[in-house]
């Protein structure tokens, strides 16, 4: 799989972002990070990433509101929400605008290198 790009990541909680984003940069990903919904927007439309991670809880602008900004503009892009704990309604709401999977905050990070991995085969497949 040819990987050029980074992955976009999106939570309001700054250590998670820090944690996340050094964890993947450890396997070999290229990461930027944001806590702001509206400035992911903006960072989309100008950098282009292959593959965003975004909060489904946040503040100011949701998982949900972005994914449905986002998915005006993008609709093929993989976006994979991070749930520390939603409402299966919240998380149903996220399956209908498009997202490729769920990773729970809690769960180990090596899972989430195998998300990634299924994610990414699975988009190139669809193109």
């Amino acid at each position: 799989m040819n990987i050029t790009g980074h992955i976009l990541l999106v939570d309001d909680e700054k250590d998670f972002l820090d944690t996340l984003s050094f964890w993947l940069e450890s396997k070999g990903y290229t990461v930027k990070t944001t806590q702001s919904g509206k400035q992911a927007l903006e960072m989309v439309d100008a950098e282009k990433p292959y593959l965003i991670f975004m909060d489904i809880n946040m503040p100011e602008m949701s998982g949900i509101e972005l994914l449905g900004e986002l998915r005006k503009k993008n609709k093929t892009i993989p976006v994979i929400m991070l749930t520390a704990a939603s409402s299966r309604e919240r998380m149903q709401a996220a399956e209908e605008l498009g997202i490729s999977g769920f990773f729970p905050k809690q769960e180990s990070l090596e899972m989430l290198v195998k998300l990634i991995d299924v994610t990414l085969r699975t988009h190139e497949k669809r193109q």
